[in-house]
Formats: C-alpha cells, structure tokens, sequence
C-alpha cells in the first residue's frame, strides 16, 4: 500500500479546492471518429490513437493518455524529446553528462537513452513512427547507443504518451507504455485552405548555443497532395551549473561537443477515389557529434599509460520508405476502415574513438550496431449496429529486422581480438495478431482486446567466432480490458486491467566476450524467457464550465525482468568471472497521479499537477527499492492567451529523492535534493503569418540535479557538479508562414 503521508502531499497539492461544477452537465461523446484532429486541429489534443489504434477522445479511453501537439513544442521552444516531456509529471528521458572512455565507463555517449515512463524506461518503453518501430537501445561496455536521437522534433506533428502496458496494441517491448511519434502530413501545412503554402522556422537556444532553421513546402490538387521539410540544427554541449574547467578527470563543466543534425520529411499522397488514399512517406536523418574528452584524460599525467587524450566521433543514421493505402467508407456492409503499411528502416550508430596515453601505443575503438527492418501492418475496422453498438478493429503486424553489432579498433583487451562480434548476426522475427471491441452502453464504453504474438530470433554463423549461440522462438498471449463510465456529463470513473510483455532481444540470448586481462566474461542463454507485465489502474476523470480534472490510481507487476548477473568464476585470467542474462527480477511499481486544468474566462488557464510513484523489485526474496522510479514531482502553470500575444509561466517541483529508497550497491548513491524551477515564456503574432516565440527556462538560475540523469554518480562524489542540470537559457525562434 501507498504510505498515506506522501499520497496526502501529492494530492493536496490539486484536490485540496476541487470545485462542486466538476460534476454539473455537459454533453459526452464516447469516440471522435466523426471529428478527426485534420478537419479541427484545434481538438487534436483532446483525441488519442494510441490507447485503442481507433481515434478516441481522451476522456474517454480506460488508460492515461497525453497528447503533445507541435504547437505547445514551438511554444515551449522544446528542442528534443527531453524538453519536450519537461512538464509531463511521470515522464522523463535521462540524459547523462559526456563522461566516457574508449576502455571504462559510456556515462552520456547514449545522448537521449529514451523515455522513462512510471519508473521503468529504455526498450521497456515501445517508441513507434508512423507506426514503425524505433530501434533498441544498446550497450557493451563503453559502448552506448539510445534512441531519443534518432527523432527529430521539426518532423512531429504530435506525441502521444500511453501509459502502462501496451503489448494488446502493438505487442513486444510496450511493459512500461508506449510513446507514438506521428509525422507532419500535407495537410498539417496547407491549414487555410492554399493549394501551395509552407512555412519557415529559424531558432536559437543558448543551453547548446545552437542554431537551427527548418522549411517545408506542400501542394495539393483534386488527386494529389505532396510535401517536402528540411531542417538543420547545429550546436555544441549542453550547459550545467558547474565550474571546475580543469582538463582532466576532475572536470565539471561540459566537454566541448560539436554537433550537427540534418532532417528530411517528404510525403506524397494520392487520392485513388472516394474511398481509397495511396501514400508515399521518405524520412532521413544524419546526426554528427565530436566530443574532446577532457574528463577521460588523468589527474596524474606523469604515471606510466596515463591517458593524455581522448577524441570522439559519433554519427547516428536513420532512413525510412512507407508505402501506405487507406480505405475509409462508412456505406460498406462489412469493413468501412482498413489500413495497410508496407516499410524499411536501415538504422545505425557509429562511435569512433582515439585514445592517446603515455608511454603506450595509441588505441582506437570503433563500434557499430545496425538494424535493419521490413515490416507490414495491417488494421480493418467494422461498426455494428443493433441491440448493442460496437467497433471492430481487427489486424496482423509482422516484421524481420536484421540486427547487428561489430568492434573494432586497435590494442584489442587481452584474450580478444579485432574486428570482433558481442553477438552474431541475427534476423529477429516479429509478428502478431490482434482483436479488439468498443462496445458502447449507453453511458458505459467497455473495450475488452486480445493479442497472439510470435517472435523468434536465428543467429548466423557468419564472420562470428564465439560457438555458443542459439536460436530462440517464443509466442504470447496478451489480453485487455476496460471500461469508462460516463456516470455523470462532467464525471468519468474508469478502470482497466492489462498484460504487457517483452521478447528476449537477440544480445542478450547470444552475448558473447571474454577479457582475460580483466578476468572476466560473457556468455549467451538459450533459456531466456519473456518479461511480463500485469496492470491494473483505476481513476477518473472529468470537464465542466472550463475545468478538466483527472485522478489515476496504478499498480504495475513485473515478472522474469531479465538481468546480466554473476553466474560463476573467480575474477582471474585462468577463471574469469562469467556474466550472463537472466530472468531474475520481480518488481511492483504503484503511484497516483492527479491533474487539474481551469479556464478563467476566455484567456486564462490555470494548470497543476502531482505524482508520486514507489517502486520495488525483488530478487530471491529480497527487496530493493527501483532506481528509475522518479521523486515526487508537482506542477503550477499559468497561461494566458490573447489571439495575437500570449504567455505562460510554470513550476516544477521535484522532492528530493529518499536515500532509503536507492538501491544498495558496493558504494552509496547521491541522492538528488528537492527543487523548484522556474520557467517563462511568450509568443507574438504581428500578422497572421508571422510568430515569434520567445522562453526563459530556470529564471532563478537555480542549481539543480534530476534524478534520472544522475545514475552511477557515488555520495561523496568529487565530480557531483558535473551532472548538474543548465542554469538560466533563452530560447528564441520565428516562424512564417506562406
């Protein structure tokens, strides 16, 4: 059970002053079907796709669901997905500081490690584009890729964060929820009406001290509509509150980072007749990053094999071709929907690395991991009318991605050599089936859905050396159910039970290493099995005369979490000590979260918010708090919107997080203390085509750690400052419209 004190703090916070009208009358509709986000964009935050893959209002899906328009990122000036979800109260994407080494620790080469929803993040968190999967994280050794970096926010038109588990929609690696990245479509360009039209957007933030511009084109006619966006940012290191500019290890301001990213979005799309839509979608990215490592280079330069210096070069690509048709006819007898996506994705980090030491030969490290993926998804959609209304939605996703990692370099570790596999080539198989029904009541939406998924994972023999490696198949069931009840036209009850689960991933089946030299090594598991989910959440949720409001309650289990653990050995070259996954861990994660929005009158509104979340996993009957699971967190905002200029004004607090709930380990954890920041911000609307967006994000110049950026950093820590968040940044940018 929740402990009753810390729920009470993070509830008094919102509830303390609920108004009596939250329960007055309004009108309801259980789905949106008929008031699609294109013919209103002004309601795209109030519709989801992501909770059921039908569109659906958010008040009335059985689950916690937030959508992030384009236009709420430009106001908040947001330039990755981590400023994107800064307000977001159980949300976070970690972010290390640049602190690695060719041959030790990878602290901040993964950039944006991915998202961490409800305490538990990374390819525990399914992230989909366009309804294609974002590649897995990945990590060995030094060795770190993460999968925010390969998103470009100028290509988004929203975000839609779910929570809890998503595997019923979607299947694999949705434990923890799911975070759906939808890209600008033509008509999100040509919003009055042109036939031609597009917009250009430039932009500075002083956090990185980087640049940035972005132009889109798009065109229609009576069969064809057709875009085209560009965009460029270049930058250098993300800024924080220290002050330590040593060239060594005692370090705390940033390493200097150069960084570049170019994006390309075009999409064609052809009107076949009434009912049938063909289209064309074509996505590439190139992110460059050269880091100079002064934090790698030693204190004592003048020992034997000290490192004198380190440079890096880090290249992130990412290519997409969709092909997609569209059927839409509400006369046909059987289907009136159907939705059918054909794509390949070629995705691949590089990280490239000299080392230069004294009196020792200088070494280079190269890593690769590539993903190669084709897949079809398919979803049909049919309405039945009669004694009781209901919606179908019934489909297959298959995928087959080629997944592979490669080192290379020179001055291998003892007992090893270059170029060297962690695991061998591998096609992993994808593939699943899925049924589902919304049946409407009344004033009762119930939606219960079931999943059949396979996955099988077959390494090659090619170019690998290491002879354990094994293939490993798989299936899974994955059921759902949900109801939201309308009890009153302000007032939402609503609860839903589900199951999650995540397939084995193929390096953690055939990892294989040794480093003789020190003593230690790694091995595959052909025994590994899935990690599952089991969630129940309950809540409710509500709007009258301008005040929306929700309250959700959840708790979350976790079982066969899988680990890389010490099966055996002695920590010497003649015994290493052996490493492999398995499925070890039980965890539960519950919290509550409660939110509140009022409008006062046609300009104002008000926001607040809290969370609290607590975390346990257990292994061999022991129990240990969860890392990833995030302090309280609370939110004040205050907006004001006049048509041609408007502002807003926010705080964000966060409880400093309780030593007695950080895992214990060889040594102890600084613990983050609790802080307040301070942001502002306006827009300016001289002439309808021309806005100017203008924030100050920590105006207070507040010195301040997250919690989930500070992980693996020691109490007593020398180098504390150093994972330390930026002070006072401005952003400004500019947007017209043609």
């Amino acid at each position: 059970m929740l402990r009753k004190a810390n729920v009470a703090i993070a509830l008094s916070l919102t509830f303390h002053a609920l108004p009596q009208q939250a329960f007055a009358q309004t009108t309801s509709l259980p789905n949106a079907a008929e008031s699609s986000p294109a013919a209103n964009p002004s309601i795209l935050s109030d519709v989801t796709v992501s909770a059921t893959r039908t569109v659906r209002r958010v008040d009335d899906v059985p689950s916690s669901v937030s959508v992030i328009t384009d236009t709420k990122i430009q106001k908040e000036g947001a330039r990755n997905l981590k400023e994107a979800f800064r307000n977001e109260l159980d949300v976070t994407v970690p972010v290390g500081p640049t602190r690695f080494g060719v041959g030790g620790a990878s602290t901040g080469r993964g950039g944006q490690e991915g998202v961490n929803i409800r305490g538990l993040g990374g390819n525990q968190v399914l992230m989909l584009v366009d309804g294609i999967r974002i590649p897995n994280g990945f990590t060995f050794g030094p060795f770190s890729t993460g999968r925010g970096d390969f998103l470009d926010i100028d290509g988004l038109k929203s975000v839609e964060i779910l929570r809890g588990p998503a595997s019923t929609q979607y299947g694999s690696d949705g434990l923890a929820g799911a975070v759906i990245f939808k890209t600008l479509d033509p008509s999100d360009v040509l919003t009055r009406g042109q036939s031609v039209g597009g917009f250009a957007r430039v932009g500075y933030t002083s956090i990185d001290k980087a640049g940035s511009g972005a132009l889109a084109v798009a065109g229609k006619n009576e069969k064809w509509q057709a875009m085209v966006l560009g965009s460029y940012r270049q930058g250098h290191e993300t800024g924080n509150k220290a002050i330590i500019n040593d060239k060594s290890a005692e370090r705390t301001t940033p390493n200097p980072v150069d960084y570049s990213n170019r994006y390309l979005l075009s999409k064609a799309i052809l009107t076949v007749d009434a009912a049938q839509q063909l289209g064309l979608t074509i996505e590439s990215q190139r992110r460059s990053q050269q880091t100079n490592v002064f934090s790698a280079r030693a204190a004592a330069p003048q020992l034997p094999r000290s490192i004198t210096g380190l440079t890096t070069q880090d290249t992130i690509e990412r290519d997409r071709l969709a092909l997609e048709h569209r059927y839409n006819d509400l006369n046909a007898a059987w289907i009136q929907s159907a939705e059918t996506r054909l794509y390949w994705q070629d995705a691949k980090v590089n990280q490239y690395a000299t080392e230069k030491r004294k009196r020792a030969p200088e070494r280079i490290r190269e890593n690769t991991f590539r993903t190669q993926v084709v897949g079809l998804a398919t979803q049909f959609q049919t309405n039945l009318t009669g004694w009781v209304n209901q919606r179908l939605s019934y489909g297959v996703d298959l995928s087959q991605a080629q997944i592979s990692a490669l080192r290379d370099g020179t001055s291998p570790p003892y007992g090893s050599k270059f170029p060297s596999r962690p695991f061998p080539d591998t096609t992993y198989t994808l593939g699943g089936a899925f049924f589902q029904s919304e049946i409407e009541l009344g004033v009762v939406s119930v939606i219960p859905g079931l999943r059949f998924d396979r996955y099988a994972i077959n390494p090659s023999a090619k170019d690998y050396e290491n002879m354990s490696r094994s293939k490993l198949s798989g299936q899974a069931v994955t059921p759902r159910i949900g109801a939201v009840w309308r009890l009153a036209s302000g007032f939402s009850p609503y609860a839903q039970l589900a199951r999650g689960f995540r397939a084995p991933t193929p390096d953690q089946v055939n990892n294989g290493f040794a480093n003789l030299a020190s003593g230690y090594t790694s091995i595959g598991n052909s025994e590994l099995k899935p990690e599952y989910a089991d969630s129940f959440e309950i809540g409710f949720r509500g709007r009258s005369h301008g005040l929306r409001y929700s309250l959700a309650g959840f708790e979350n289990r976790y079982q066969n979490f899988i680990s890389q653990e010490v099966i055996g050995g002695g920590g010497r070259p003649t015994n290493p000590t052996i490493y492999q996954y398995v499925n070890l861990a039980n965890a539960k994660i519950q919290g509550v979260v409660a939110q509140i929005e009022l409008k006062v009158g046609q300009r104002w509104t008000i926001q607040t918010g809290a969370a609290y979340i607590k975390g346990d996993s257990q292994i061999n009957g022991v129990s240990t708090p969860i890392n990833s699971v995030q302090p309280v967190k609370a939110m004040l905002g205050l907006q004001y919107d006049a048509g041609e200029w408007g502002g807003q004004a926010t705080v964000l607090y966060s409880a400093a997080k309780d030593p007695r709930r950080i895992a214990p380990g060889r040594r102890s954890q600084f613990a983050t203390p609790d802080y307040t920041v301070f942001d502002l911000g306006m827009y300016w609307k001289p002439s309808p085509n021309l806005t100017f967006n203008a924030n100050v994000n920590n105006v207070l110049d507040t010195k301040y750690w997250r919690w989930s950026d500070v992980s693996g950093l020691t109490e007593n820590s020398r180098i504390a400052d150093a994972y330390t968040a930026a002070g006072r940044t401005i952003q400004v940018s500019m947007r017209y419209d043609f």
